[in-house]
C-alpha cells in the first residue's frame, strides 16, 4: 500500500466517494441559546438545586460589589468584576465534582470562591501580594490566569495526563471572548479534540474584548460554531439562566469522565461593569445597552422562579442576603488589615528546585534589602538626634 493509498492520506483532488471524517450534525450548536427560565421546564427543575444557585449567585454578587469597592477604598490594585455574568462562574463550579480542576481566568475570582476557595485568598494576586495567593492544590483550581487563553492548554494537559494514569478526572477551562482570538483557544481545542482529553471549554460571551465588540472579533454565526472545525460539540446556552449553564456544563462534565471527549460551550451574557476599574465604559458602550441587559439579570431572573414556585418565602430571601453580607463584612475586614510581607517569598513555589537565574536573583534582593534595612536605621536615627538637639 502506498502513501495515498492510506485512510485519509493526503490527496490534490478528493475522490467521488470523499466523505468528512467526522459528521459535523451533531457537533452543530442550537440555533438559538438554550434556556430554562421563563419555558415550561423550569416546572421540573429540582427546588433545592434552584435554592443552591440562588444562594450562590446573591452571595456572589455581594463579593462583585464589595470586591469593587475595595479597589476604590486602594485596598485592590484592580478588579476585573465579573457582576452580571455570576450565573457562569456559580454553574462552572458547581457543576464539578470534588476531584476535579477548575481553570479559571482573571475575572472568574467568583468561581474560584463558589468552589470552595476563601474570598481573600481568591483576591490575593489582584492585590499584588503573592504570586497565587492559594494552593491550587487544595481545592483543585489552578492559579488565575492574566494572559489570555493560557489556562486552556494547561487544562488539556492536565486532562490528558490524568486520563492516561487513568484517573476520573474532568477539567473546566475558563475563558473570555477576546480568548478566543488567541492561538492558545486554537492549539487547546485541536489537542483536546484529538486526544479526546476530558475537558469542558466555557467561553463567557460577555460582549466585550475590554473595548473591542465580538463582530470585530469573528465572523462566525457564533463561538460554539468554532467548536466544528475542531471535531467537537459545541452548545449555545443562555448564560445568565443559571439552571441551563449548570444542565450544560453537568452534561459536558458527565460526557468527558465517560470518556466522550471535550465539549465547547458558549454562554451568552453581559459584564455589566467595566473591565476593569482602569476601564471607561462608556467610550465603548451605550447606557441603554446596560440597562437593557439589567433586565435579564441571572440574580433575578431565579428570584422570580422560586417566588412563582413558592420555594422561597421573604424570611427565606432574607436569610441569604444576610448571609452574604456576613461574608461581605469579614472580607471587607480582613483586606482592611495590612499584611505582613516577606519579599523573599517572590522566590517561592516557582520552580521545585530554583534555577541558577533565581538564586542569583534571590541573592541580589537579599543584599538590596540589607542594604535598605541598614539606612533605614541610619535615616531613624539621624531624625532622632536632631529631635534631641532641639
Amino acid at each position: 500500500m502506498t502513501v495515498l493509498e492510506q485512510p485519509g492520506a493526503y490527496r490534490p483532488t478528493p475522490p467521488p466517494a470523499w466523505q468528512p471524517r467526522t459528521d459535523p450534525a451533531p457537533l452543530l450548536p442550537d440555533a438559538e441559546p438554550y434556556r430554562l427560565l421563563g419555558t415550561p421546564a423550569a416546572d421540573s427543575l429540582d427546588p433545592e438545586l434552584l435554592r443552591l444557585l440562588h444562594g450562590h449567585l446573591v452571595r456572589g454578587r455581594r463579593y462583585n460589589t464589595q470586591a469593587t469597592a475595595l479597589t476604590r477604598q486602594g485596598r485592590l490594585a484592580v478588579y476585573p468584576s465579573s457582576a452580571g455574568q455570576e450565573a457562569c462562574e456559580v454553574a462552572a463550579a458547581l457543576a464539578l465534582e470534588d476531584r476535579d480542576w477548575l481553570f479559571p481566568s482573571y475575572r472568574d475570582t467568583l468561581a474560584a470562591v463558589a468552589r470552595g476557595l476563601d474570598p481573600v485568598q481568591a483576591l490575593t494576586l489582584l492585590r499584588g501580594d503573592w504570586h497565587t495567593g492559594y494552593d491550587p492544590h487544595e481545592h483543585r483550581v489552578a492559579p488565575l490566569a492574566t494572559p489570555l487563553a493560557t489556562q486552556l492548554p494547561h487544562a488539556v494537559g492536565l486532562a490528558h495526563a490524568a486520563r492516561l494514569k487513568g484517573d476520573d478526572v474532568v477539567a473546566l477551562a475558563m475563558v473570555g471572548d477576546g480568548g478566543t482570538s488567541e492561538g492558545d483557544f486554537h492549539e487547546a481545542l485541536n489537542f483536546a479534540a484529538v486526544w479526546r482529553a476530558p475537558v469542558v471549554f466555557l467561553v463567557q460571551n460577555n460582549g466585550f474584548a475590554i473595548s473591542v465588540p465580538l463582530s470585530k472579533q469573528t465572523a462566525a454565526p457564533s463561538l460554539a460554531h468554532k467548536a466544528v472545525g475542531y471535531g467537537v460539540p459545541g452548545r449555545l446556552v443562555d448564560g445568565n439562566d443559571a439552571p441551563a449553564v449548570y444542565q450544560v456544563l453537568t452534561e459536558a462534565v458527565r460526557r468527558a469522565r465517560a470518556g466522550g471527549g471535550p465539549t465547547l460551550v458558549e454562554a451568552i451574557t453581559y459584564r455589566v461593569d467595566a473591565h476593569t476599574n482602569a476601564d471607561d465604559a462608556t467610550r465603548y458602550r451605550s447606557d441603554a445597552e446596560v440597562t437593557a441587559w439589567r433586565s435579564h439579570d441571572p440574580v433575578e431572573l431565579v428570584e422570580r422562579e422560586l417566588t412563582r414556585r413558592g420555594l422561597l418565602d421573604d424570611d427565606g430571601f432574607a436569610a441569604v442576603r444576610e448571609a452574604a453580607e456576613r461574608m461581605a463584612a469579614d472580607l471587607r475586614e480582613q483586606m482592611n488589615q495590612d499584611p505582613a510581607l516577606d519579599p523573599m517569598e517572590l522566590f517561592d513555589h516557582v520552580y521545585v528546585r530554583r534555577t541558577a537565574q533565581l538564586r542569583e536573583q534571590a541573592e541580589q534582593l537579599r543584599a538590596e534589602l540589607v542594604a535598605a534595612g541598614a539606612a533605614g536605621a541610619a535615616h531613624g536615627g539621624a531624625h532622632h538626634g536632631e529631635g534631641t538637639d532641639r
